[in-house]
């Protein structure tokens, strides 16, 4: 926290911390992984950090440590807490001081904690998980900055994510303004049919680094992959569906508003790229070695 390696009892802020109120603050998820050599390596770290940076600069915030520091960082706090695995969350926020909505004069604080975190839509996961539709939209983006991933972005998926749940279902799909497929609430959305795959483009999303990685793999593969745009009647007659994210990684989705997509279970193309990219995470995929910042 602030430059230094505390106990976790003493990561305490003020209760006027300027983003506390107002949800100024980037942030990223990223998570390390035990390799099949034994050694663990932290799975596009520099790509993370650069994100978290790129996020700051979209909010007018000058984080006050280099990327490189941040990145030796992350490393160190793995290492401090002796973990094989583990999820890693680097937050950047404005401190105590002036109050007000446009308070810009108050210290920029940073904070990297890590903790292990098993499969974030469960264990049965892989399986295939059950959307519905949100009643919430996903913002446009002249008004909120979805490039930015910051915390008050994600009031908007949190009330969707409590909805969904409430109702029986495993994540909710987000529209956009216009009425199409935009993400999860924390995960980026692809389908497939005929062999070919769709994703939405860079509007109303952030742009997840998982999702750039997969439609690496798929490109690799010879798959066909479209960014475009697409209703939601697309993913109900869709041959195969799938979100990824850093917390949800590749999870195959079988239904959406109790419609069954293909045959209700993970597709081929779906399996597929679910194995390179584990086997990616793992090390056993030397085309993307250079994802990995081994500990």
């Amino acid at each position: 926290m602030d430059g230094g390696l505390i106990p976790f009892d003493e990561a305490k802020i003020h209760v006027l911390t300027h983003s506390l109120h107002y949800g100024m603050a980037p942030f990223e998820g990223i998570r390390c992984y035990k390799g099949d050599s034994g050694r663990s390596a932290i799975f596009r770290l520099k790509d993370h950090i650069r994100r978290l940076f790129d996020s700051a600069h979209i909010l007018e915030m000058t984080i006050p440590f280099s990327q490189e520091e941040l990145i030796k960082a992350c490393a160190d706090v793995v290492r401090a807490n002796h973990l094989d695995e583990c999820y890693i969350r680097p937050i950047a926020f404005y401190g105590a001081g002036e109050m007000g909505v446009v308070a810009r004069s108050n210290p920029v604080q940073v904070a990297i904690a890590t903790w292990p975190w098993g499969a974030y839509l469960g264990d049965d996961a892989l399986k295939g998980v059950r959307l519905k539709t949100s009643s919430f939209v996903r913002f446009h983006h002249n008004s909120m900055l979805p490039m930015a991933k910051t915390s008050a972005n994600y009031v908007n998926s949190a009330l969707a994510g409590y909805e969904a749940r409430r109702n029986g279902y495993d994540e909710a799909l987000l529209l956009d303004v216009n009425g199409y497929v935009a993400e999860g609430s924390g995960e980026n959305f692809f389908v497939v049919r005929d062999g070919v795959v769709r994703t939405p483009p860079l509007m109303s999303i952030l742009a997840g680094i998982t999702r750039e990685s997969v439609m690496r793999i798929l490109a690799d593969a010879g798959v066909p992959i479209v960014e475009q745009p697409f209703p939601r009647d697309v993913v109900y007659i869709a041959d195969e569906a799938f979100m990824t994210g850093t917390a949800a990684e590749v999870t195959p989705v079988r239904e959406l508003d109790d419609r069954k997509i293909g045959e209700g279970k993970p597709g081929p193309i779906t399996r597929r790229v679910i194995e390179t990219f584990h086997a990616a995470l793992r090390g056993r995929d030397i085309r993307y070695k250079e994802w990995l910042h081994f500990i």
